[in-house]
């Protein structure tokens, strides 16, 4: 049977042979976090972070729906824009057929056709 043994402490800024560093490992040292905050995030730190965490997502939340509110407002006035244009020209379409001659175009086929004298007055005495 073996024994129990302790493990050899490494030295700090060392590392076992063959173990790469992760990209954590190399921010921290690079940051120097340990020498700037100790050992760990003090607590009282938390809810002023925390708060602040909270409203930059307000704040990014806010830009991202007034972003989508303008794409929004552009795509209707172009809506906007189309249907005037369709409404002129629809109206347009409508004065030129209900002119008194496009009317006489149309009706000619059904045997209509227009009169060429003018209306007689008829007068009444009591």
């Amino acid at each position: 049977m073996s024994q129990n043994t302790f493990k050899k402490k490494l030295k700090k800024g060392s590392s076992p042979k063959g173990a790469k560093k992760s990209i954590f490992t190399l921010i921290e040292e690079k940051l120097n976090v340990t020498g700037l905050l100790g050992e760990g995030i003090p607590v009282k730190f938390g809810p002023p972070f925390f708060f602040a965490a909270f409203l930059a997502m307000i704040y990014i939340w806010s830009n991202h729906r007034a972003d989508n509110m303008i794409r929004k407002i552009e795509r209707m006035q172009q809506e906007v824009e189309d249907l005037r244009a369709d409404v002129t020209t629809l109206e347009a379409e409508y004065m030129l057929s209900s002119k008194q001659s496009e009317v006489a175009k149309k009706i000619q086929p059904l045997g209509i056709y227009e009169i060429d004298e003018p209306p007689i007055k008829i007068k009444y005495k009591k």
